[in-house]
């Protein structure tokens, strides 16, 4: 267990504290713990890269945690009507079906593109969405959207990477 994987694994413990803060109207709470997972998010990242530190694990962990954070948080704002249907429904379609194909392209053995800076940039505006929705501002969903569009954009340029590494092989 190392420093980034340690941080990954707050960050899974995060997502409970989260429910529990925003269940209780705590939205103040859950804001901070939302806050404090995106900078544990880059925090290990870049602890990883620049301590030589990246592992299996953290590789697998890592988007495993964004991703049940996100879902969460997403599921928790549809749940309290701060965004509407279509936009859980995109995210959860987008979502599994990247976590599906990925998981498909693992075990047939075939190779997997290293995360880019369009995947990168996509958190960092679900995030901003994320943010803004739980203060419950009127930008919000117009930022949600823009995210979603831009995560589908996102996931077509790494179907691309996809089959391009594996052409190679």
């Amino acid at each position: 267990m190392n420093l980034p994987n340690l941080l990954t694994s707050i960050r899974l413990v995060f997502i409970p504290v989260y429910v529990v803060f925003f269940g209780q109207g705590h939205y103040g709470a859950a804001f901070t713990i939302v806050a404090l997972s995106i900078l544990t998010d880059v925090a290990d990242g870049y602890i990883a890269r620049k301590r030589n530190q990246v592992t299996y694990v953290g590789s697998m962990l890592d988007p495993l945690a964004d991703k049940c954070m996100m879902i969460t948080v997403i599921l928790t704002l549809f749940l309290e009507k701060l965004i509407p249907w279509e936009a859980v429904a995109a995210i959860l379609i987008r979502d599994v079906g990247m976590i599906l194909g990925s998981l498909v392209f693992h075990f047939r053995g075939k190779k997997m593109p290293s995360a880019n800076m369009l995947g990168k940039l996509t958190t960092v505006f679900y995030y901003a969405a994320i943010l803004l929705l739980i203060l419950q501002l009127d930008i919000a969903v117009w930022i949600l959207w823009f995210a979603i569009a831009f995560s589908f954009f996102t996931s077509f340029v790494y179907i691309g990477q996809l089959r391009h590494v594996n052409q190679k092989a």
